[in-house]
């Protein structure tokens, strides 16, 4: 087993400091994630050198369109998530264990081989939450680093300062996906809080990762007008607004049937309202 990282012993177990939730494990025991477990009073990453899914996308598909637009990256996951949208499009990974899902054995420098094998340029940590097998994508950043490959972070942003810290250095761009600009949506319906999320897109952004932001705009929910200006205005208050901005349609998925397709005119509505603030870069997903 591969022994995680940011924990410390508790009386009965372990102490995750990954990401917020700060979970307490027993023996035996998983965190929220479900990929981080108790084992003989460590903490093991379950999931380390076991991707689940495989392919080569474009980049734009990430989605980012203003970082190396025209070319293939590796795309790459594991299982585990900290999140748990009721409406997430690949929940079959997310939501699941490691020995829930197939998978296969590799290593590293395996995935750094495959990708210059393949001749691509970058690599994109994404389809699930990357930071929860965070020990796995920071062994393949730093040899991708080394070996000239780009690396590509698809998130929800959820973690803690001290592992993101450490990331930086090694991610070259980053998609984060922010679910609303309320905590009370953040913590009914995806299980986390907005906060943490908003503090780590700037210190991405600070430390020169090439950032793009995306928002799902999920029917009824978060697709007013006042939470679409909340946004904008929040990216214009801290200097974003050069930062490419996705509005992506959504579809009833996973757990949450109640809510009907993004309709057309609510993605260029909020398309209108990002310009009007000035946001420079505005783009529509899933359509």
């Amino acid at each position: 087993m591969k022994e995680a990282r940011f924990y410390i012993a508790s009386e009965d177990g372990v102490q995750c400091l990954l990401c917020p939730h700060h979970c307490r494990i027993k023996e035996g025991g998983r965190g929220i994630c479900r990929s981080r477990e108790c084992h003989d009073g460590k903490l093991s990453a379950l999931s380390y050198g076991k991707p689940c899914a495989l392919a080569i996308d474009p980049v734009e598909k990430k989605p980012l369109n203003q970082f190396m637009p025209g070319t293939f990256c590796l795309s790459l996951s594991c299982t585990g998530c900290n999140l748990s949208c009721r409406w997430c499009q690949n929940s079959s990974i997310s939501q699941a264990s490691p020995e829930e899902t197939e998978s296969t054995i590799l290593s590293p420098a395996e995935v750094v081989d495959l990708c210059l094998n393949k001749g691509l340029p970058s690599i994109a940590y994404t389809y699930t939450e990357p930071f929860t097998w965070w020990e796995y994508m920071y062994d393949i950043a730093v040899l991708a680093h080394d070996k000239g490959i780009k690396n590509i972070l698809v998130s929800a942003g959820y973690v803690e300062a001290d592992p993101l810290r450490d990331m930086l250095p090694y991610i070259d761009a980053a998609n984060i996906d922010i679910k609303a600009m309320d905590d009370s949506f953040y913590r009914k319906y995806c299980g986390a809080s907005l906060e943490p999320v908003l503090e780590n897109i700037l210190s991405m952004k600070n430390a020169g990762v090439h950032l793009e932001l995306t928002n799902l705009l999920v029917t009824g929910l978060n697709d007013s007008d006042e939470q679409i200006g909340r946004l904008c205005r929040w990216m214009v208050d801290n200097c974003l607004q050069e930062v490419p901005l996705h509005f992506s349609r959504f579809f009833p998925m996973y757990r949450w049937k109640e809510s009907e397709p993004t309709p057309k005119k609510t993605l260029l509505r909020a398309k209108e309202t990002a310009l009007n603030s000035g946001i420079k870069n505005v783009y529509l997903g899933n359509i």
